[in-house]
């Protein structure tokens, strides 16, 4: 006996079922008994042979008499019982056809349209041409209906259309597995196969998702009921499909009043992420506007644009997301599209404030006080993150001595630590017009890693000595203690450098051992790539008319080209530390031009020799065991060491090293 589906008919559909007047004789024994509980729901008949049985095997008998006969389709009645024969089309027949995937209209035919077509008037009154194909269903005991009483029909129709009456029919016949047309259903339901109650009958059975099936027979269109565990599935999807459409319906209401809200009233973004289902649909549109969607966003999204009244395009839902305040006017898409993270989790953030109470030190034993020595940390205006400084003497030889201090990160976190997890998945730090997002949470890299003019820092100091060509003479690797003396913007070091102060002696040595590196990598082959780049800075992105700064940066100023001298020297000084210590590290490389440089000697010396050099330059190389060299510098081997707050791969080589 098959398990209970579904809930039970509604008493409205009891009372449908029940006092239906039928067309033939019933003994009172025969009656229903609706209210009678039972497994299956309680519409069903206690008795051995049901009303039910007895209207299906009258009717059957019936029909084998017409097709005994021959009677085919030329008479009104049988449109219903027998498949349709479009052959059969006649003027003032109604009938049901396929406008298109989403609708279906009823018609009277009119007349002939060709060989095969027919022209039809529908239910808004309008003339068009069908195929024979199109037509669903022939409404029986209708001749010769005029096109303006379909409104009145569809009326009346709607009066009768009352779904929960197929539930108590599949019960009943499911418990049989009997198939049943659309005359029977109308003669079970509705007590006659009128024309109205036959179209009713088809209405509902076509429509129906849950309980019945249609096969095709060889003379007839049969409706099987579905298996209880079919039904109770289907009903279960119908439930979450209207349960979707209802937080879809909701979500849009939420949309459109947000919309109408005047921009300072508008929400924050944070306040769509709160709820999950909210925040589903949220994140399905931001998906959709920078095309990085999966299949259920697309959909998800383009239903939501569909009940907004929007085309379904990515514009169209970007204009929409700032329209409800979720982005802002001038939002940069990018990092969406490529998932930049632009926050820090909870957990992160929490790891990183133990961090700043606790500051550990595992090297402090180690570290060689060098705070004794004059400090210059020289950078862009607006960096937030200091990670490089410089030092440097002449020895009694004559020789120059240069210290690169870099910070030192890896005295607080350690590897596979949350905070290195969160910044190796970042790899970088990201500088924009508009924000900066940095590889470490804001506070631990701006306060605990950065170096901090007049306070002591913990450093990884690299300190080379200079043959008088410029090449390395000998050089040391240490954990260190700096006290930065100066924070100077590229500008105010090249003001410093011209005016030869006798004070600041260590800068001009600085100046000096930079020049006679850039000679010494020249002599080697190195390429000069300084170039002049703009630059842009938006100080209120947010505001739909923002302040945008515009200025240029000329890589050839002399205090960039110092600190950039420095850096590569440092690199390659470390290179030389992992060749001699057999030391894995990230040493990279770059193979020299197939194209002399003096290929580019008719060109001016500066941007435009410059571009030309970059613009046939071979792609760069990586290797992880030894120092390759580096044919654009014109160094023997390179490694990034220098920017380990802001860059992962020179994070990786502190941990190696240190």
């Amino acid at each position: 006996m098959a398990a209970r589906a579904v809930g039970g008919c509604s008493s409205a559909a009891l009372a449908f079922f029940g006092f239906r007047p039928l067309r033939r004789a019933v003994r009172p024994a025969a009656a229903f008994s609706w209210g009678q509980s039972s497994p299956y729901g309680g519409c069903r008949s206690r008795l051995a042979h049901s009303l039910v049985d007895s209207i299906l095997d009258e009717l059957r008998s019936r029909r084998r008499v017409r097709v005994s006969a021959k009677i085919g389709l030329q008479g009104t009645k049988e449109l219903s019982d027998n498949k349709i024969d479009k052959r059969a089309l006649q003027k003032g027949l109604l009938l049901e056809f396929q406008k298109d995937s989403e609708r279906s209209l009823l018609a009277v035919v009119e007349r002939p349209d060709g060989k095969k077509n027919w022209m039809v008037t529908d239910q808004n009154g309008i003339l068009s041409s069908i195929k024979p194909q199109q037509v669903t269903y022939v409404v029986p005991g209708i001749m010769n209906f005029d096109s303006s009483r379909i409104d009145e029909f569809l009326k009346k129709a709607q009066d009768l259309l009352d779904p929960t009456v197929l539930e108590c029919a599949w019960m009943e016949l499911s418990e049989k597995d009997k198939s049943i047309t659309v005359e029977e259903f109308a003669e079970i339901v509705y007590g006659n196969k009128e024309s109205l109650e036959s179209y009713c009958a088809h209405f509902l059975l076509s429509r129906d998702i849950v309980y019945f099936f249609k096969v095709e027979s060889r003379d007839y269109s049969m409706y099987q009921p579905r298996s209880p565990p079919q039904v109770e599935e289907l009903l279960r999807r119908k439930r979450a499909k209207e349960e979707a459409e209802k937080e879809l319906e909701e979500f849009v209401h939420l949309l459109k009043s947000t919309k109408a809200l005047p921009m300072e009233s508008k929400p924050p973004k944070s306040s769509w992420l709160v709820d999950e289902k909210v925040r589903q649909k949220i994140e399905a549109l931001q998906a959709y506007a920078v095309d990085a969607c999966d299949d259920e966003q697309r959909r998800l999204a383009g239903n939501i644009l569909k009940a907004m009244g929007f085309t379904r395009t990515s514009s169209a839902a970007l204009k929409l997301l700032i329209n409800v305040g979720y982005f802002p006017v001038h939002v940069n898409l990018d990092l969406f599209k490529y998932d930049v993270r632009i926050t820090y989790t909870e957990e992160v953030l929490s790891a990183a404030e133990e961090l700043l109470v606790d500051r550990p030190d595992s090297d402090m034993h180690i570290r060689k006080d060098l705070s004794t020595l004059k400090v210059y940390a020289i950078d862009v205006d607006e960096a937030d993150e200091l990670d490089d400084a410089l030092s440097a003497i002449r020895l009694p030889d004559g020789r120059i001595k240069v210290w690169i201090h870099v910070a030192d990160p890896t005295c607080l976190i350690k590897p596979r630590s949350i905070i290195d997890r969160e910044a190796m998945h970042r790899g970088t730090s990201i500088f924009l017009p508009t924000a900066t997002f940095p590889m470490f949470p804001e506070r631990l890299a701006m306060n605990a890693m950065s170096l901090q003019q007049g306070k002591q820092c913990k450093s990884v100091s690299v300190s080379v000595t200079l043959h008088p060509d410029g090449s390395i003479a000998e050089y040391t690797l240490e954990n260190s203690v700096i006290k930065p003396t100066y924070m100077l913007t590229y500008e105010s070091a090249t003001e410093l450098l011209y005016m030869n102060l006798e004070e600041e002696e260590e800068l001009r040595i600085l100046q000096e051992a930079a020049s006679i590196r850039a000679q010494w990598r020249r002599s080697q082959g190195s390429i000069d790539t300084a170039m002049i780049e703009p630059r842009i800075k938006v100080s209120n992105p947010d505001d739909p008319e923002p302040n945008i700064n515009l200025y240029v940066e000329d890589q050839a100023n002399p205090a960039m080209q110092l600190v950039s001298e420095m850096m590569i020297l440092c690199g390659e000084a470390v290179a030389a530390f992992g060749a001699d210590n057999n030391l894995p590290l990230p040493y990279r490389g770059h193979p020299q031009s197939n194209t002399a440089v003096s290929a580019f000697s008719h060109l001016p010396d500066g941007p435009a020799r410059s571009f030309a050099n970059i613009s046939v330059l071979r792609a760069a190389e990586m290797d992880y065991q030894k120092p390759v060299p580096h044919g654009v510098l014109g160094i023997p081997g390179y490694v990034q060491f220098t920017s380990p707050i802001r860059r992962y791969v020179d994070l990786l080589a502190h941990y190696q090293i240190f």
